[in-house]
């Protein structure tokens, strides 16, 4: 490694980056999140771009809600979710850089 790492640091802050790797820990909340890392989206687009259905897409975002990892917003009867932490879009793109190499 080029930098030592600050073992305290990451001490300090290893219940928040765990709660966000139990995030990424599943495929369909992988996939949800990557989608809200490019926009905002309502339940019915998240379900319609990544054919999750219901009560599965449910209890992903339920999941990610309680884990404060997505922001949810209400505009009449639509609940729109986004990511709440810029810090994981920067992870999101980093695990696409390492895992998903252009041919």
């Amino acid at each position: 490694m080029n930098d030592a790492l600050e073992i305290k640091a990451m001490r300090d802050a290893s219940e928040h980056v765990v709660t966000i790797l139990k995030s990424l820990a599943n495929s369909d909340r992988l996939i949800i999140l990557c989608h809200l890392s490019q926009q905002e989206l309502n339940v019915s687009q998240i379900e319609h771009i990544t054919q999750i259905h219901q009560p599965t897409l449910s209890q992903q975002l339920m999941m990610l809600r309680k884990s404060e990892v997505v922001s949810t917003r209400r505009d009449g009867k639509q609940i729109f979710y986004s990511i709440q932490d810029p810090k994981l879009v920067t992870i999101l793109t980093t695990l696409y850089q390492l895992y998903c190499p252009k041919p």
